[in-house]
C-alpha cells in the first residue's frame, strides 16, 4: 500500500457521489485499489471525471449488506481522487484511488447503485500540546521497538513516518500498517479528535507488539544473563563456538543515557536519590507499558530542570536607568524601585527577588514595563496571564496518578527559560478566577511569599524546587479582588494615568516612531505637529493610559501608507485638519463644558479599572411617602452612601436651612448615569449630599466644581482613593476646582506642579465646608 500526499489544495463539490465499501476503510492520504466487477463502473467513472475527478468512499455498518440505504452507511467518509483504471480480462476493472481528507454526510440520497451526499470537510487542525507531543513520542517508541523486534513494516510506512508529526496523520499512518480487523479500522477511522485517534492507535500498537514472538534465542537480555559482561550490554552468543559478542540494546542504553544526564543535571542531592529511585524503577518496566512513559516523562522534567543554572546580572544602575529610561517615559517610583534592587544585589550577592505589584489601568505599561526590567537585568522574561484561570493546577500542577498530569504553569515556564532566576510577570492578577477545582489564588501564596517559595514544591515533581530567586512581578487593575492573603505578600507600586502633556511626550518619544516603523513608513518624511497629537488626545481618546493613543496614530499611520504603496501624493506633515480628514469626526466631548449650572446635579469624580472618571449626580422630588430612590445600577457600599448622606441632612436640616419636615411628603430619587454601568464605593458621599441639598433649598450647583469624599453621619469627610486619577480625569473634562477630603494632602504630592497650579484644589475636613463653596447663593 502506498502514501500519497495531496501537493496541492482541492476544492470539495458541496456535494459528491459515494461508493458504499464492505470490509474496506479507505484512509486520508492512502492510496488504495478497488475492484468493480460491472459495467456500471464505467458509467461512474463517467460521471466522475466530468464532474471533478473526484469521489466519496463511505462504510457500511454491516459487512453483508447487498443493497445498503442511507440510513445503512457511516457518517463519515473519505474524499478520493481516481488516480488510474484498468480494465480487467474478466470484464472486471482495478481503479486505484488516493483518499484525501475526511468528511461528514448530510443529507444522503439514493442514486442507484450508488449514493449522492452533502459533504463537510473536517478540520484535522490540532493545537500542539505537552499531551499530542507525549504521544507522538510515545508512538515513535513503539515504532521504534516494533522494528528492533524485526517487524516487518513497509518501505512508504518507514520513509514517511520522520516526515510526520501531527497525531491525526501519525494515527492514520500506523493504522493503516497494524493487523486490525474491519471493525478496529472502522473505529479508528470514524474517531474525528486527533489526540483520540491517536490515543486508539497508540493502544492497539501497543496490544499488537506484545503479541509479537519475542527476539530469538540467540540474543540474551542482560537481565537473564549477566555473566562478565556490562549490566547495560545484552550479549548475542554465536553458534560457532564460545565467542560472545557485544550488542547494544536500546532500552539499556536509555537507562545508561538517563544515569549520565542526572549526574551533570547538577539537582540537590535529595531529588538525585529520587530521579536514581525512578531510573532503577523504570529499568524494570516493560517499555511497551502506559507506566513506562509516564514515567520517563517524568525523569524528562526532573532531569532538565535549570536546579543550579542562573543568569548573570548587569549591576550596572547606569546602563540600566539607561535601558529603562529608553523603553518608558515617567514612572519613576517603579524605576527607582528597580535601581534599589541593583544596588542592594551588588552589595549583597545572596539577595532573594522581590515580589512586586504594579497596579494602574490599562495602557499605562505595566507588562512591557516587565520586558524592560529583564533587558536592564539581562535575564530572561516570562510573562504568563492568570486572568480567568479557575484551575489549582494550573500553578501547581496535577500529581503524577492523573492520566495526562503535568507540571503547573511556573515550572513549565521556568523549565522553558532554562534559568532558575527569571523575571516572571504575573499578568492580570486580579482577574483569577475560583471554582469547585480550587482556588487559584489560594496557591499563589506559597510561590510569592519570599520566606516560603525556597522550597516551592509542584504537584507533578513532587520535590522542592527553589523560586527565591527570581524576580516575580503581577499586574492589576485594581487591588479589591486580590485576597488580603495574598497582597500582604506583595510589594505594590500604583502607577497612575498620564497627564495630556505627558501623553503628548509619550506620543513623540515613543509610539509615533514606532507606528512609522510598523506600517513602512521609517523612511518616509512624515511627521506630526504639537496640535495633531493634541487633537487626537482631547477629542479621540478618553484613556487614563496611550494603548487608544497608539491605535489612533497607527490608523493614521496606515492611511498615509495607503497612498504611498498607491503612488497617490502622500502627505509629510498631520496637522490637526489632516487628523480630522484620515480619522473622521471627533469621538469625545467635553460633557462639564457644555452643561450649564443645574439644581439637584453634581459632578462627582469616580476611580475605576480604567482610570479616572467624573459622573453626574442627579437628585429628584415627587409627591412620596418618604421614600429614598437609588438608581444607575448602584453597588452596596454607593447605596449605604446615599443612605448616610441623606440621614444626615434629616439631621440637621435646621442648620442647613431647609424645613425640618421635608421629607415627611416627598420622595427623593438619587440617579447616577449611566444606568448599565456599576458603579460602588464610598467616595461619592459628599458630591450626594451636595446635590439633594442643591435640590431641597432650589439652588444650582456649579458644572466646572468636582467632588469626592466619603461622607459619615456627623458630616466628617473622610480619605478616598485614587486621587491622582480622578483629578486628571476632572482636568480632561475641564472642570476647574476639585474639592478633596484634607487627609488626602499628602496623595497631592503625586500631582505635577504645573497642574496644582492651573486648578483649584480644595482640601475639606467637614460637609460645611463643601455646602459654602458649591451651593450658589
Amino acid at each position: 500500500m502506498k502514501y500519497g500526499y495531496r501537493s496541492e489544495s482541492l476544492s470539495i463539490p458541496q456535494r459528491l457521489i459515494f461508493i458504499p465499501l464492505r470490509e474496506t476503510v479507505i484512509f486520508p492520504h492512502v492510496v488504495a485499489p478497488l475492484f468493480f466487477q460491472s459495467d456500471e463502473a464505467l458509467t461512474l467513472l463517467g460521471k466522475v471525471m466530468s464532474e471533478s475527478s473526484l469521489i466519496g468512499c463511505v462504510g457500511q455498518h454491516g459487512p453483508h449488506l447487498k443493497n445498503p440505504e442511507p440510513k445503512d452507511l457511516l457518517p463519515v467518509g473519505t474524499v478520493c481522487r481516481v488516480l488510474q483504471w484498468v480494465k480487467l480480462p474478466n470484464r472486471g476493472m482495478k481503479v486505484s484511488l488516493e483518499g484525501l481528507s475526511r468528511v461528514l454526510l448530510q443529507n444522503i440520497t439514493r442514486d442507484p447503485p450508488y449514493f449522492r451526499a452533502d459533504v463537510k470537510e473536517v478540520s484535522e487542525h490540532q493545537e500542539r500540546t505537552a499531551l499530542s507531543d507525549t504521544l507522538v513520542q510515545s508512538i515513535g517508541t513503539l515504532f521504534k521497538i516494533s522494528m528492533a523486534m524485526g517487524r516487518p513494516l513497509p518501505e512508504e510506512v518507514i520513509r514517511a513516518f520522520d516526515r510526520i508529526d501531527h497525531p491525526g496523520r501519525l494515527a492514520d499512518l500506523i493504522a493503516v500498517s497494524l493487523h486490525l480487523g474491519w471493525r478496529e479500522e472502522q473505529e479508528i477511522f470514524t474517531t474525528i479528535d486527533p489526540l483520540e485517534r491517536l490515543k486508539k492507535v497508540f493502544e492497539h500498537f501497543s496490544r499488537e507488539i506484545q503479541s509479537f514472538p519475542p527476539r530469538p534465542n540467540g540474543l540474551v537480555h542482560p537481565s537473564k544473563e549477566m555473566g562478565r559482561f556490562p549490566k547495560d550490554h545484552p550479549v548475542r552468543t554465536s553458534p560457532r563456538g564460545p565467542r560472545e559478542i557485544q550488542e547494544e540494546d536500546p532500552y539499556s542504553a536509555e537507562i545508561c543515557e538517563l544515569r549520565e544526564r542526572v549526574q551533570t543535571a547538577g539537582m540537590p542531592q535529595k531529588v538525585e536519590e529520587i530521579a536514581y529511585k525512578e531510573i532503577n524503577r523504570l529499568e524494570r518496566m516493560n517499555p511497551i507499558s502506559a507506566e513506562y512513559t509516564v514515567s520517563r516523562t517524568y525523569l524528562d522534567y526532573l532531569i532538565t530542570m535549570p536546579w543550579n543554572k542562573r543568569t548573570v546580572d548587569n549591576l550596572d544602575l547606569s546602563r540600566a536607568r539607561s535601558v529603562l529610561d529608553e523603553d518608558h517615559y515617567d514612572l519613576e517610583k517603579v524605576k527607582e524601585r528597580i535601581l534599589e534592587f541593583l544596588a542592594v544585589k551588588k552589595l549583597k550577592d545572596s539577595m532573594k527577588g522581590p515580589i512586586l505589584c504594579f497596579v494602574g489601568p490599562p495602557g499605562v505599561g505595566k507588562t512591557s514595563l516587565g520586558r524592560s526590567i529583564a533587558r536592564a537585568l539581562e535575564r530572561r522574561f516570562i510573562r504568563i496571564s492568570l486572568g480567568g484561570v479557575r484551575d489549582e493546577a494550573e500553578i501547581r500542577g496535577h500529581r503524577r496518578t492523573y492520566v495526562g498530569a503535568l507540571p503547573g504553569r511556573i515550572i513549565q515556564e521556568i523549565r522553558r527559560a532554562e534559568t532558575s532566576n527569571p523575571v516572571f510577570m504575573l499578568d492580570e492578577v486580579d482577574k483569577i478566577g475560583q471554582d469547585f477545582r480550587g482556588d487559584p489564588a489560594a496557591a499563589l501564596l506559597e510561590t510569592l511569599d519570599p520566606e516560603q517559595n525556597f522550597s516551592f514544591t509542584d504537584h507533578y515533581l513532587d520535590v522542592p524546587f527553589d523560586l527565591s530567586h527570581v524576580l516575580f512581578i503581577t499586574t492589576a487593575n485594581t487591588l479589591s479582588p486580590i485576597p488580603p492573603a495574598l497582597l500582604d505578600r506583595m510589594e505594590v507600586i500604583h502607577l497612575s494615568g498620564y497627564t495630556e502633556e505627558e501623553k503628548e511626550k509619550i506620543a513623540f518619544q515613543f509610539l509615533i516612531p514606532h507606528q512609522k516603523e510598523e506600517n513602512g513608513l521609517k523612511n518616509h518624511p512624515l511627521s506630526f505637529t504639537s496640535g495633531a497629537v493634541h487633537k487626537i488626545i482631547r477629542e479621540y481618546t478618553r484613556e487614563a493610559g496611550v494603548r487608544n493613543l497608539e491605535r489612533e496614530i497607527a490608523t493614521v499611520c496606515r492611511k498615509v501608507a495607503k497612498e504611498v504603496a498607491m503612488g497617490d501624493h502622500s502627505r509629510e506633515i498631520v496637522d490637526e485638519a489632516v487628523v480630522e480628514e484620515l480619522l473622521g469626526p471627533r469621538k469625545f466631548f467635553r460633557e462639564v463644558a457644555q452643561e450649564r449650572d443645574r439644581i439637584g446635579v453634581a459632578t462627582g469624580l469616580a476611580w475605576t479599572e480604567n482610570g479616572g472618571d467624573i459622573i453626574f449626580i442627579e437628585a429628584s422630588k415627587m409627591k412620596g411617602e418618604k421614600g429614598l430612590i437609588l438608581t444607575g445600577s448602584l453597588g452596596e457600599v454607593m447605596k449605604e452612601s446615599a443612605q448616610a448622606a441623606l440621614s444626615y441632612i434629616r439631621a440637621n436640616a435646621s442648620s442647613l436651612q431647609i424645613p425640618e419636615n421635608f421629607y415627611q411628603e416627598w420622595d427623593i430619587h438619587i440617579h447616577i448615569p449611566a444606568g448599565a454601568t456599576p458603579k460602588d464605593g464610598p467616595s461619592a458621599g459628599i458630591a450626594i449630599a451636595s446635590a439633594v441639598l442643591s435640590l431641597l433649598r432650589g439652588k444650582a450647583l456649579p458644572r466646572d466644581v468636582a467632588m469626592t469624599g466619603e461622607l459619615t453621619l456627623s458630616g466628617r469627610v473622610l480619605p478616598v482613593g485614587g486621587i491622582k486619577d480622578k483629578i486628571l480625569a476632572a482636568r480632561r473634562a475641564e472642570v476647574k476646582t476639585v474639592i478633596l477630603p484634607k487627609k488626602n494632602e499628602e496623595n497631592l504630592e503625586d500631582i505635577p506642579d504645573h497642574i496644582k497650579r492651573e486648578m483649584n484644589l480644595i482640601l475639606v475636613d467637614h460637609i460645611e465646608e463643601v455646602i459654602d463653596r458649591v451651593l450658589l447663593s
